[in-house]
C-alpha cells in the first residue's frame, strides 16, 4: 500500500516532496520500502545504502503504463513539409499549407498494423505555425486554404486514434520563429500558456506531452525565459495521467538521435531534468549530462543528492531528415531492425518519426518499410523456444534441437531496476558454457550471442546486483540479424574518393555510372554543411544541377551521414554539392550512389 504520496505540483512543490520518499509496502511478509519516483540519498549515506535506496526506486503508474508500450511514433508534420525544410523561419505563408488528400485514419491505421501503441503529433513546431484552429495566433491552419480554412490536424488525428484504439500525444515546440511576443518572456508564457490549454482540454485523453528544450531570441533580440513550473503545472491539471516527455521528470531523451540506447541503461539515475531551475549547475558538479555514457553506476550515485526514476526513449526518424522530403528514403529494414534490437532491446522505449508527405500521406515507400519492420519482429519474436522455465534459478530448458542466438530478460520494475552484470549460460556437453555477457536488465533486454547456440538448456547468472534481483522468467528465440538483413537489400554501390574545394565537397565515382544519389558524413568537431546544392559532371568541368536547394535535417544535433536518392539516377562521374550556407566552407565526405 502506499504510505505517503508524492505529489505532483507546481516547482516549488516539487523540491519539496523530492526530500520525502514515497513508502510503498510491497506484502505484509516482505515489508520492503521502495521509493516512488524520487528518493534523497542522505548525505551520511555510506555508498552501500545509497545503492540500497536505488534498489528500491520505482517507476509511478503512469511511467510504467508508458514503458510498457515499447513502440511509440512521431508525426513530423506541418508547414516545413511544404518548404522542403527542417526548422522554419515562422515568415511562411500559411496558403503554403494545402494537403491534397489528408487523411488521419491512414496514419494511424499504417501504426496500429505496424504494432506502434502511441502516436505524437507536432502540433507547433519551431516555426509557430499550428495544426489546429487556436485563438491565440492567425499562424495556423484556420488561415491556410485547406479545407477553407476550417480544417483542424489535431481533431481528425484525435478521432483517428479514438476509432483504432491508438493512444494521443502532443508536441508543441516552447520556441516559436513567428510570434512577436517571444522575447518579452511573461507575454509569450501567456500565449504558450494558451495554446497548451486549448491542446489539453479540447481533444481528449492525452497521454505524452512531448517539450524540448529548444530556445531562442525573440524579434526584440531577447532571449525568451520558460517557466516551466507553469507549464508543468498546466499539464497535470489538464492531464494528470500524461507523462511529460524530455523536459519533464517523466521520460528521458535517450541522449542521441541515431536510434541507439546505451547498452548499460538505468532507469534510476541522479541525472536532473532540466524542468528543474538548479539542474543545470547540479548536472555539472556531478559531472553529468542527458548524453554522458554513464548515467547511472555506483560512482555516480556517491555524491548525489537524489535519484529518480527516469526512463529512457529513443527517438529517430524513419528516414535522414525529421519532415518529409521527396529526395529522402526511408532507413533499410537491416538498419530499422538494429534500431530496435539498440533501443527496445535496450531497455528504452523507441520513438520513431514517420513524416506524412504533402499529400497528408504516410508516403508508400514507408508503409511498405513498416510492414517489413512488423514482420521481422514478428517472425523473430514469436516463437519462443523455451519449453519450460523457472524464475527462482533463473532457468529454462529449450525445445530439443533448438537453435538460439537471442534472449530476451526482464526485471520486475515494480520492485526497482537491480541487475548490474549477468552473464547466460549454455548447458551443452555436461557443463554450463558461457554465451553471452550484459550489464542492466530494466524493462526489456535483447542479448544477442555472438554464434549459434544448441543446448539443452539457458540459465541467467547474475554476477553484480542492487539487492536481490527480480528477473521474469527468460524466452529465447533464433533471429536473422540486422547484419544477415543488409548483405540481403543492398540498393546501390557506394563508390567516389572525396576532396573539398572551397565551398563545394567533390566526389570521383572514377569511372561513368548511373548515379543515383549521395551519402555526405559529417567530419567530427567541423561544421557541417547545411543547405547546399548538388551538381553532376562527365567531365569534372562543365556541372549540371540535379537538386536545386536542400537541407541536411538536424546535422546539427545529430551529426550522422545523410543519404539522400535523387528522383532519377543520371549519367555522370563526377559529383559535388556546394554549401551555400552564410559562411560556405565544405567539410565531410562525399560518396556517390550509383545503381548496380
Amino acid at each position: 500500500m502506499i504510505m505517503n504520496g508524492f505529489a505532483r505540483k507546481s516547482l516549488a512543490g516539487l523540491l519539496g516532496a523530492a526530500s520525502m520518499a514515497v513508502m510503498i509496502q510491497c506484502s505484509p511478509a516482505a515489508k520492503e520500502k521502495y521509493y516512488e519516483k524520487v528518493a534523497p540519498l542522505p548525505t551520511e549515506a555510506t555508498l552501500d545504502e545509497r545503492v540500497d535506496i536505488a534498489s528500491r526506486t520505482v517507476p509511478t503508474a503512469n511511467q510504467l503504463a508508458w514503458q510498457d508500450l515499447e513502440l511509440t511514433a512521431f508525426l513530423h508534420f506541418g508547414i516545413n513539409t511544404f518548404t522542403d525544410r527542417e526548422w522554419g523561419d515562422g515568415m511562411e505563408d500559411p496558403a503554403l499549407f494545402n494537403p491534397s488528400e489528408l487523411d488521419a485514419e491512414q496514419w494511424v491505421k499504417t501504426l496500429k498494423d505496424a504494432g506502434f501503441k502511441l502516436v505524437i503529433l507536432t502540433a507547433k513546431h519551431h516555426d509557430g505555425f499550428c495544426l489546429w484552429p487556436t485563438q491565440t495566433t492567425d499562424h495556423s491552419v484556420a488561415s491556410s486554404p485547406w479545407k477553407d480554412g476550417k480544417g483542424d490536424v489535431v481533431r481528425e488525428l484525435r478521432d483517428a486514434c479514438d476509432k483504432y484504439g491508438m493512444k494521443l500525444g502532443i508536441y508543441l515546440s516552447p520556441w516559436d520563429r513567428n510570434s512577436p511576443k517571444y522575447g518579452d518572456s511573461e507575454a509569450y508564457n501567456d500565449q504558450f500558456v494558451a495554446q497548451l490549454t486549448e491542446l489539453l482540454t479540447n481533444y481528449g485523453k492525452i497521454d505524452e506531452v512531448w517539450f524540448d528544450g529548444a530556445c531562442g531570441e525573440g524579434p526584440n533580440g531577447k532571449k525568451q525565459v520558460y517557466d516551466w513550473p507553469r507549464f508543468r503545472k498546466v499539464m497535470e491539471e489538464l492531464q494528470p495521467e500524461a507523462v511529460l516527455a524530455i523536459t519533464g521528470d517523466d521520460v528521458r531523451w535517450v541522449g542521441n538521435e541515431g536510434g541507439v540506447g546505451r547498452e548499460t541503461e538505468w532507469s534510476v539515475t541522479p541525472l536532473m531534468p532540466s524542468i528543474f531551475p538548479e539542474s543545470e549547475a547540479y548536472n555539472d558538479s556531478l559531472g553529468i549530462n542527458a548524453m554522458a555514457k554513464n548515467i547511472g553506476d555506483r560512482e555516480m550515485l556517491a555524491n548525489a543528492k537524489e535519484v529518480r526514476w527516469w526512463p529512457s526513449e529513443v527517438d529517430v526518424s524513419i528516414r535522414p531528415g525529421w519532415f518529409y522530403h521527396d529526395s529522402q528514403q526511408p532507413k533499410s529494414l537491416a538498419h530499422m531492425a538494429d534500431i530496435y534490437l539498440s533501443s527496445v532491446g535496450r531497455n528504452s522505449v523507441l520513438l520513431l518519426n514517420i513524416p506524412p508527405d504533402r499529400r497528408g500521406l504516410i508516403a508508400d515507400a514507408d508503409v511498405a518499410r513498416l510492414k517489413e519492420f512488423r514482420q521481422w519482429i514478428d517472425a523473430n519474436f514469436s516463437d519462443d523456444l523455451v519449453a519450460s522455465a523457472d524464475s527462482a534459478s533463473m532457468s529454462a530448458a529449450l525445445r530439443p534441437q533448438s537453435k538460439v542466438n537471442a534472449v530476451v530478460l526482464s526485471e520486475d520494475i515494480r520492485k526497482g531496476q537491480r541487475v548490474e552484470t549477468f552473464v547466460v549460460e549454455a548447458w551443452s556437453d555436461g557443463a554450463w558454457n558461457q554465451v553471452a555477457e550484459g550489464t542492466t536488465i530494466g524493462n526489456k533486454r535483447i542479448l544477442m550471442t555472438d554464434d549459434d547456440v544448441v543446448a539443452d538448456s539457458l540459465r541467467i547468472r547474475v554476477t553484480s546486483t542492487r539487492n536481490t534481483p527480480h528477473v521474469r522468467p527468460l524466452k529465447a528465440y533464433y533471429v536473422i540479424k540486422p547484419d544477415d538483413l543488409a548483405a540481403q537489400e543492398t540498393e546501390f554501390n557506394v563508390v567516389g574518393k572525396s576532396k573539398a574545394d572551397g565551398a563545394a565537397l567533390v566526389s570521383d565515382a572514377g569511372r561513368e555510372a548511373m548515379v543515383a544519389g549521395f551519402i555526405y558524413e559529417p567530419s567530427k568537431g567541423q561544421v557541417p554543411v547545411f543547405k547546399y546544392v548538388a551538381e553532376v559532371s562527365t567531365d569534372g568541368t562543365a556541372w549540371k544541377r540535379v537538386k536545386t536547394t536542400g537541407e541536411f535535417g538536424n546535422v546539427f544535433n545529430n551529426p550522422i551521414p545523410q543519404r539522400v536518392v535523387f528522383a532519377s539516377p543520371v549519367k555522370a562521374r563526377w559529383l559535388r554539392i556546394v554549401s551555400v550556407d552564410d559562411e560556405p566552407k565544405a567539410t565531410g565526405k562525399l560518396e556517390i550512389l550509383t545503381v548496380k
